[in-house]
């Protein structure tokens, strides 16, 4: 290596290993916060936060490679150029591409590396941190329930409120509970317009107050016949205020670092997730192909046949119902009318599995293709910065951290945009996953071009050049004319 590779190579090097770890930082803690405020004070260890903590560091990690390559490929040769080492350099003959060729080897290198870290170490600390997070609500029960849908974590209970609010998210709206410890199904149910729960660190039940109520529970006692069921005594009461002490004792028993979920997408390497994609496009096609058949057994499209010339009766109407009477009419139409809404909402029932259902499968498909595209970024990004810099001609923390920042930006919400049309199937899953580097590489070879030719960012001169020379024409026309 000579010595302008190795003195380019180490003004780099300090910038990145930098902003390399300022952003890791900024990026755990921001992973951290988000889920922090639903464990502080709920009796979780200091070693399972510090688990918490490393594997969303590798979580982070391949997003904080891009960054720190475009900011601190900014900052260098904006550095250098400020410090006319690049002028120095060009007058002595060597060209903007030779000057910073162990940069772009550096780059690829550390693309590469991305993308084992994607491939590998992205999906361990998803499988580990997903089912840690899982395994955490078990052991604290109220961080698990969620408003909207029923909550069966709870042993013996399934639990439905409408909305969790209160400063410890402790407070419930619209109260819903199915009472199942007794094994005889949902035979005792509890609505409450308000309820809290209340647990304490190492106690074995979770208690939960209820407010304005209404209780009902139906005694049916086990082998009876219909007849009887129907004449079995119900009690009923409306309350104002209700206790349930609940045992979950035995969610203490649940080891934390068990491994329940392992298929999700994004615990997948490529090599497992190109695997498992055809499987659901089989599932998913199969699912079109029942839903087809019901709907055609449905209204017997098998049996409507075309009869040959000869065999049509010359006699009958054209207009079908009116080979009937009156009264078959009525009949015919109703009975189509009900066949058509029956498929009708048969068609809107599934309408939402099948949009899911689809969704599921883009999912994996956008995975698999936007891992790729996420290594490569950092080659794009530093063949965006590195020019930049030397154009700005400004070091630093300052110009750099602002432009590095509207940058990722952009090349974020790009790719957010991107992968949420592809999850939604408006465009395909290579197309929403590759969109932000089809949208950044032609500002990159345009600054690449510039840069190499020793040009500004914009050169205003170009612009205003020709609509001068226009007017200058205009008016010599006009004083020869007079």
């Amino acid at each position: 290596m000579k010595i302008l590779d190795k003195y380019i190579l180490k003004s780099f090097l300090g910038p990145f290993f930098a902003t390399f770890f300022i952003i890791l930082f900024v990026l755990v803690m921001q992973a951290v916060w988000f889920f922090f405020d639903q464990i502080a004070g709920k009796g979780i260890t200091f070693d399972i936060i510090l688990k918490f903590i490393y594997y969303a560091s590798l979580i982070v990690l391949s997003q904080a490679l891009p960054i720190a390559v475009l900011l601190s490929s900014i900052m260098t040769l904006g550095n250098l150029s400020e410090k006319y080492e690049f002028a120095a350099a060009k007058s002595a003959g060597i060209s903007l591409p030779r000057i910073v060729r162990s940069l772009i080897v550096f780059a690829i290198f550390i693309s590469a590396a991305n993308f084992l870290i994607s491939n590998y170490v992205y999906p361990y600390a998803n499988l580990k941190i997903i089912n840690l997070k899982l395994n955490i609500k078990k052991k604290q029960p109220a961080l698990a329930l969620v408003p909207g849908s029923f909550n069966s974590e709870i042993p013996n209970y399934q639990i439905k409120f409408d909305e969790k609010y209160g400063e410890e998210s402790n407070l419930l709206k619209n109260v819903l509970i199915y009472d199942l410890s007794e094994r005889k199904g949902n035979k005792k149910i509890i609505t409450a317009k308000k309820g809290k729960i209340v647990s304490e660190e190492g106690s074995r039940y979770m208690t939960l107050i209820l407010n304005d109520g209404h209780f009902f529970e139906n005694h049916i006692k086990q082998n009876t016949t219909y007849e009887d069921k129907k004449k079995m005594p119900a009690s009923y009461a409306d309350f104002d205020e209700y206790t349930i002490n609940i045992d979950v004792s035995a969610l203490d028993k649940d080891d934390l670092g068990e491994e329940k979920y392992t298929k999700n997408f994004n615990m997948l390497s490529l090599k497992q997730l190109k695997d498992t994609v055809p499987t659901l496009k089989q599932n998913y096609d199969e699912y079109i192909n029942g839903r087809a058949k019901t709907l055609g057994l449905d209204v017997r499209v098998n049996e409507l046949h075309q009869y040959p010339d000869s065999l049509i009766n010359k006699k009958l109407n054209p207009i079908i119902l009116d080979n009937f009477e009156l009264k078959q009419q009525v009949n015919i139409l109703n009975t189509a009318l009900a066949k058509t809404k029956r498929s009708i909402n048969n068609i809107k029932n599934n309408k939402e599995s099948l949009k899911q259902r689809r969704k599921v499968l883009n999912l994996y498909d956008v995975e698999f293709y936007n891992r790729v595209a996420l290594s490569l970024s950092c080659i794009l990004l530093f063949f965006i910065g590195a020019p930049l810099g030397s154009i700005i001609r400004k070091g630093g923390f300052g110009l750099p951290m602002i432009l590095a920042i509207a940058i990722y930006v952009v090349y974020f919400f790009t790719n957010s945009f991107g992968k949420n049309l592809a999850e939604e199937s408006s465009v395909s899953a290579i197309v929403g996953s590759w969109i932000a580097v089809l949208a950044l590489l032609p500002f990159a070879i345009l600054l690449t071009i510039r840069a190499s030719k020793d040009k500004g960012l914009f050169d205003i001169n170009s612009f205003l050049s020709p609509i001068i020379n226009f007017f200058k024409k205009l008016f010599s026309k006009k004083n020869k004319a007079i």
